[in-house]
């Protein structure tokens, strides 16, 4: 009896994603020693992925209808797209709980990339970096891929003396295993693998990279320096195929390949000038994650992963000890074959961008617009406001005057009241005053020689004709008389104090617009 399930299961019986799967081929072991086997999914596959997919929606349906026993008060029902995703993450990690894969999913916002990422993480007790809400959720395309496998199968064994070792050695072959199987599991209870334990990604990319330097020489393909995630990211913003190649550094077949494929310069070229080129040892947590979620058979291996359908998806799988001329070949024939997908996706892009250019110069000229229709619209406001207030103080103004005139007559009025009674022309004391108005006009009247010269001016004043604002000049001498109280003259002095005779005749000079 093996313990199979201590080491990587027989390629026949365990278990791939539908993204990343080796398809068996007919008649496998057939041919001769060291020969290529071409494998290509066949349809009953594609059958097998739509009942999983009928099977999982009607289960779905159930749990979630209204007093279904089955269904949790919080669990609500996923759309078309969140099925996909989480179809494709079961497809990726191998969980058999699709409980467990919806509920890694939701943690990271239904970021398929990112739970895997994380998947291993988790089951040690580490915590995850869950993804914040994109801004845009990712779109899954729910057509079955073909996923092309290339295996390069190690030579059987050929004559009587061959297969007579064969089985001489397999006895002591399955007893290593199994001891080491054996080992392993149980160091699994005493020590967690540390693999398990990412910590610094991109330090595991460095150290390998100056690993693989030390042992095979600076000649290679350029290395992708980050992690896996942000490889992908950068494969799917730049619509190039991504080379993720996994190196074990305990087969065989490793050195070999690194020194006489991996370093051809014909292989670089083609690497560096069409691909992005990811490479890790499985070793390095990092690698060993990459590793449980690609599920490899055996090294060397290597796939091909390119944005198809809105998807990061593996379109290739090369496994075993391949050459460079047969690597090249299978590498051309993965990108020719899956090149459309990213034409498609380029004319998608540009599509896009310039829908979202017009759009954009759409919003600007609307913008522009409204920034237009805005500034006339303030303009007339503050016209408006500029008349209204204009009208207001105009108003004010009238008012204003208004109210000051009727002041003014009041206090004429006030005046004219107020004025002692004119002597009699007979009176030997009284002097007769003729007063020359600005408008040409004369008006005469007696007044007292005792009376103060106020007296001829509230007279004046009292006058409809005579201005607002005015002074009293004499002729001879030509003079000012103080008639109101200055600094000067605090008392204005009477008519015969100023010197004035029987009759005078004095001018009204008008101070209004002074």
């Amino acid at each position: 009896m093996s313990f199979g399930f201590f080491r990587k299961a027989p390629r026949a019986l365990r278990p791939f994603p539908a993204s990343a799967r080796v398809f068996p081929a007919a008649g496998e072991g057939a041919g001769s020693a060291g020969e290529p086997r071409r494998e290509e999914e066949g349809g009953g596959k594609r059958g097998r992925q739509r009942r999983r997919r009928r099977h999982f929606r009607r289960v779905t349906e159930r749990r979630v209808r209204g007093g279904s026993k089955m269904a949790a008060p919080e669990e609500r029902e996923l759309t078309a797209e969140q099925t996909e995703k989480l179809l494709q993450f079961q497809d990726l990690t191998g969980i058999e709980s699709m409980d467990q894969c919806r509920h890694t999913l939701e943690q990271h916002n239904w970021n398929i990339e990112a739970a895997v990422q994380d998947r291993l993480n988790e089951q040690e007790g580490v915590p995850s970096v869950f993804n914040p809400p994109p801004s845009r959720p990712l779109q899954v395309n729910t057509a079955d891929h073909r996923i092309y496998s290339y295996v390069v199968s190690r030579p059987q064994p050929r004559g009587l003396l061959g297969w007579g070792y064969y089985f001489m050695m397999l006895p002591f072959r399955f007893t290593y295993y199994t001891l080491l199987d054996i080992f392993r599991f149980a160091l699994r209870f005493i020590r967690p693998d540390p693999r398990s334990r990412v910590t610094d990604p991109v330090g595991d990319i460095i150290s390998f990279i100056h690993m693989f330097e030390e042992k095979y020489g600076r000649i290679h393909p350029v290395f992708y320096q980050g992690t896996y995630s942000q490889a992908l990211n950068d494969a799917k913003r730049e619509l190039r195929f991504l080379l993720v190649y996994l190196h074990g550094d305990d087969h065989q077949d490793t050195d070999e390949f690194c020194r006489n494929t991996l370093c051809v310069p014909e292989v670089i070229t083609l690497i560096n000038t069409r691909m992005l080129f990811w490479a890790c040892s499985t070793n390095k947590p990092e690698g060993y994650r990459v590793s449980q979620a690609l599920r490899e058979n055996t090294y060397p291996f290597l796939a091909v992963i390119m944005l198809k359908d809105r998807r990061m998806t593996v379109v290739g799988r090369l496994e075993g000890l391949i050459q460079a001329d047969d690597l090249i070949n299978q590498l051309i024939f993965i990108m020719d074959a899956n090149q459309t997908y990213l034409v498609s996706e380029r004319l998608e892009r540009e599509e896009r961008n310039q829908t979202q250019v017009l759009r954009q110069q759409q919003d600007e000229a609307y913008l522009a617009s409204l920034r237009a229709d805005q500034e006339k619209e303030r303009k007339k406001k503050e016209e408006r406001e500029r008349k209204k207030k204009k009208e207001e103080e105009v108003q004010q103004q009238k008012l204003a005057e208004e109210r000051r005139r009727q002041t003014l007559q009041e206090e004429k009025e006030r005046k004219s009241e107020c004025l002692p009674p004119e002597p009699h022309p007979d009176d030997p004391e009284s002097v007769k005053i003729i007063f020359k108005l600005p408008n040409d006009s004369r008006v005469e009247r007696r007044f007292h020689f005792t009376q103060s010269l106020t007296v001829i001016h509230d007279f004046l004043f009292s006058l409809k004709e005579s201005p607002e604002k005015f002074q009293i000049e004499a002729n001879f001498p030509r003079r000012v008389l103080p008639c109101l109280p200055t600094e000067e003259w605090p008392n204005p002095p009477t008519l015969q104090e100023a010197g004035l005779s029987h009759t005078e005749v004095l001018f009204v000079q008008d101070l209004t617009d002074d």
